[in-house]
């Protein structure tokens, strides 16, 4: 009896450990640089301004002005690292969301670098905001030439 109990335990631990050599389990291979479909981005960044905008204090809203880099990992979700270039726009933040409102010039001008950690499970809409710093565009921009 003692023997017996052991057997299926061992058994599985076997079998587990086969499975593992043999490939059969999908590996977590980290962030991956693989462009992200057109409806996934649209989605994607549109959650990362809304909740930019909402934390921000800045009288004006920002909008997406180019997405420079996306990186995904799959986990329970989907995991972006998305590195976009923001710009101020003339529509303030209690006028109507227009993602066309035309970007400030001249004096009011600012563009900021943001490198953003998103979570999503895109099947049921749910997105979250796990990480986001940015710098302004100019500063970056110095510091890399």
């Amino acid at each position: 009896m003692g023997i017996r109990c052991w057997r299926n335990p061992l058994l599985l631990l076997i079998a587990l450990v086969l499975s593992a050599k043999l490939g059969h389990f999908q590996r977590w291979e980290g962030f991956q640089e693989k462009p992200m479909s057109k409806k996934n981005m649209n989605s994607t960044l549109n959650f990362f301004i809304q909740s930019y905008n909402n934390a921000s204090n800045d009288t004006y809203l920002y909008r997406v002005q180019k997405l420079i880099r996306s990186q995904m990992q799959l986990t329970t979700g989907v995991e972006y690292i998305v590195t976009v270039k923001i710009g101020r726009t003339k529509c303030k933040r209690n006028d109507t969301i227009n993602s066309s409102c035309p970007l400030q010039s001249k004096k009011l001008r600012k563009s900021l670098i943001c490198e953003s950690l998103i979570y999503t499970v895109p099947w049921i809409n749910y997105f979250q905001l796990w990480n986001n710093s940015c710098l302004e565009a100019e500063h970056v921009t110095r510091n890399l030439g």
